[in-house]
């Protein structure tokens, strides 16, 4: 397989985010069924956040006991951990500050435009506006953990490791079919339809990073960097998971968490879909 074939693939396993993209356009429903796709929405992501950790802090683990076995320095571990820390803590606090800098700013500016794809905000609820940047914000933290995806796919292509490169590409394919629900559940339990250049946005950012991961992929292999935008997903999807489960308590925590434990257990089943196959 070619550089150039392995990087179409990576893009096709990142784009499958569109394809759940399209529920956030659906009009109608019920509450409980609006509050059941928040929730949804917050699953998913809490799946995402325990395997973000799974790898990311593995690589610290694993450079721990090279240093204990004498096959590591002490300095790479140090180094990773550093790099661990500090991603993890940009990804959860940039979110925090960017989002308290947006609310000030839609305060003193009234007339602002509320995203990519809203009207104005003096012609647009407060709430639209939260909602759509908080699809956002999902998106960017799903793009952090995507890229680190296409960075696996491009490595073992490298490698040439042609098979394990294609079961990746295939298996990333079926789980971010999944994350588009994730960006857009949020909006569907507050009743926000957004417009289509919006949802285009939302899934270059969430999805096209497997793509451009793949590219760096093929490139260099670094397990710093590898680490790096992993801690920088995990710290970005905390942040959202917060957010979205703040706004299913108000709306019916029950629904809330039933949704939690259907997409957790939607994830769960995506990636054994992955472990069946061999990857």
């Amino acid at each position: 397989m070619s550089t150039g074939q392995t990087i179409l693939l990576g893009a096709v396993a990142g784009f499958t985010i569109f394809l759940g993209l399209p529920l956030g356009r659906m009009r109608g429903g019920s509450r409980a069924f609006r509050t059941l796709l928040n929730g949804l929405s917050a699953g998913i992501l809490v799946f995402l956040l325990v395997e973000v950790f799974e790898h990311a802090f593995g690589g610290v683990e694993d450079a721990l006991v090279a240093f204990r076995d004498g096959s590591g320095s002490f300095a790479r571990f140090l180094v990773i951990g550093v790099v661990f820390t500090f991603g993890f803590g940009l990804g959860l606090l940039s979110l925090l500050y960017v989002s308290q800098a947006a609310r000030r700013r839609a305060r003193v500016i009234p007339n602002a435009s509320a995203g990519p794809g809203a009207m104005a905000l003096a012609e647009t609820p407060a709430v639209q506006t939260e909602s759509l940047r908080l699809g956002m914000s999902i998106a960017v933290g799903i793009g952090l953990h995507n890229f680190s995806e296409g960075l696996a796919i491009g490595q073992a292509a490298t490698g040439g490791e042609i098979s394990l490169a294609l079961l990746l590409i295939i298996g990333f394919a079926l789980h971010n079919a999944t994350e588009g629900f994730g960006i857009v559940g949020p909006l569907a339990a507050e009743g926000v339809r957004p417009a289509w250049g919006w949802l285009g946005l939302a899934g270059l950012v969430g999805g096209g990073p497997t793509f451009l991961g793949t590219i760096v992929g093929t490139w260099f292999t670094s397990d710093i960097v590898f680490v790096g935008f992993l801690a920088l997903a995990g710290g970005a999807i905390l942040y959202v998971v917060a957010e979205i489960l703040n706004a299913g308590r108000r709306l019916s925590w029950t629904h809330t968490l039933w949704g939690v434990l259907a997409g957790f257990m939607l994830g769960v089943a995506t990636e054994l879909i992955l472990v069946a196959a061999g990857v």
